[in-house]
């Protein structure tokens, strides 16, 4: 199979070959001739499997005939979840477009909305757009009315990130008659109850088991004491002379602390998280993918778009709260065929999160310890949750239930004893 029987049209094939495209991934072949039909999708596809070629290519091949004047209509929109995500999609979806006469813009927070508004006055086709700013620019006079193909990308995520109100919101500013594509990493209740509500009698792509990761992912977790996981990392990476290794943190404040604990070590390296502008996060992953410095410290802002050629490792500092969100980490190694290793630092507080993700994911993950940073067996969990396991499996005590009696301020009492007080009151009372 190739992209030209798929029936991409020549002026795409030469720009995809120019990137290296040659042979379509099973999404892209399942996905591509169903966009250009004109059907609504609903696919669930690995990170790294080229979701964003597969509803791009025929959405940019369906709206290639546009006129050249300045009142040209909106006629294509693409939500990504997060700025990252959508700066990749509209690099990616700008050099699809090289050899077509079609305008591109995108939408994001933490850009000027006044610069973007006067880009949107002289004439887009397609926008690609965080929820968020998508509707801000609607407030503001952005005519929705003639989109052809709504793209919903990393549409899990953007559930996770509390963005279903922006989505219902933006679903009845579309024309009745559109064209509608969801694509998902994962496959969750939630995503199948926003399928319901936005597609309409779409075509189905399931071109992996639900919730898996890549198989060229080799994957192992290490067993350590919390006060010793900056350190192990740093032996990880130094003794491994890792060359690249994207590494993620829970929490703004833990990235913050362990960039401090790597350069003690010697280690370069650059941090992207919410609390760093859209300037500074884009510069420092420009930095990363050109080698000025070899990790890269991220919070799960960064689990979704960022889409580094060759990467060969990923780090999970501490794992996520949500277990999903390691299938989209993970997924930033390992893509497009390629091989990669996945390595989870777990205390005693994440052996219980690493068993959510092992039954999440259909697979054990092998774990280890290293030499040196074996965790001391003497450390006990003293939480709320060993608390609540402890009452679970308390075994019976044997002892008659005890009932309280509401007449005297929650003094325990028998059944015998309630017996005799209900009998001294009706006495009472008929004397």
């Amino acid at each position: 199979m190739s992209f030209e029987t798929l029936g991409v049209m020549k002026p795409l094939l030469s720009a995809i070959n120019e990137l290296g495209y040659e042979t379509p991934t099973m999404v892209q072949t399942r996905a591509i001739p169903l966009v250009l039909a004109k059907e609504d999708v609903f696919a669930t596809a690995q990170t790294g499997t080229g979701k964003t070629a597969a509803f791009g290519l025929p959405m940019l091949q369906r709206l290639r005939n546009t006129s050249a004047d300045k009142d040209r209509a909106l006629r294509g929109v693409i939500l990504s979840p997060t700025r990252e995500l959508a700066l990749q999609i509209y690099e990616d979806m700008t050099h699809f477009a090289k050899n077509l006469k079609l305008n591109i813009a995108i939408l994001v927070g933490g850009k000027d909305i006044e610069y973007q508004q006067r880009i949107l006055r002289e004439g887009v086709d397609i926008v690609i757009a965080t929820p968020g700013r998508l509707i801000e620019h609607h407030a503001k006079g952005l005519d929705l009315s003639q989109v052809e193909i709504f793209v919903l990308d990393e549409a899990d995520r953007m559930l996770d990130m509390g963005f279903v109100k922006e989505i219902r919101a933006t679903h009845p500013l579309l024309p009745k008659k559109h064209q509608t594509l969801l694509f998902s990493a994962t496959y969750s209740d939630k995503v199948r109850k926003l399928s319901k509500l936005i597609l309409r009698s779409p075509q189905f792509i399931e071109t992996s088991k639900k919730n898996t990761t890549v198989d060229t992912i080799n994957q192992i977790a290490y067993r350590v004491d919390t006060d010793k996981k900056a350190a192990l990392c740093a032996y990880i990476i130094g003794s491994r002379n890792f060359r690249q290794v994207l590494v993620f943190t829970k929490t703004k404040k833990s990235a913050d602390e362990l960039v401090i604990e790597l350069k003690k070590d010697g280690l370069k390296c650059g941090v992207i998280h919410g609390d760093k502008t859209q300037a500074n996060r884009t510069k420092t992953l420009a930095q990363f993918k050109e080698g000025d410095f070899k990790v890269l410290v991220a919070t799960d802002i960064a689990s979704r778009g960022l889409d580094i050629e060759h990467l060969p490792y990923v780090i999970n500092y501490e794992l996520p709260g949500i277990p999903e969100d390691y299938i989209h980490r993970v997924g930033r190694t390992g893509r497009a065929g390629r091989e990669g290793e996945a390595i989870s630092l777990i205390d005693i507080y994440e052996k219980y999160d690493m068993k959510e993700i092992e039954r999440l994911i259909g697979q054990k993950i092998e774990t280890d310890v290293v030499e040196g940073f074996e965790p001391d067996p003497t450390i006990r969990r003293k939480d709320v949750e060993d608390v609540k396991m402890k009452s679970e499996h308390k075994k019976p005590t044997g002892k008659k239930e005890r009932k309280y009696n509401k007449n005297t301020s929650k003094v325990p009492v028998t059944k015998k004893q309630m017996k005799a007080t209900k009998k001294k009151r009706k006495t009472t009372k008929r004397d």
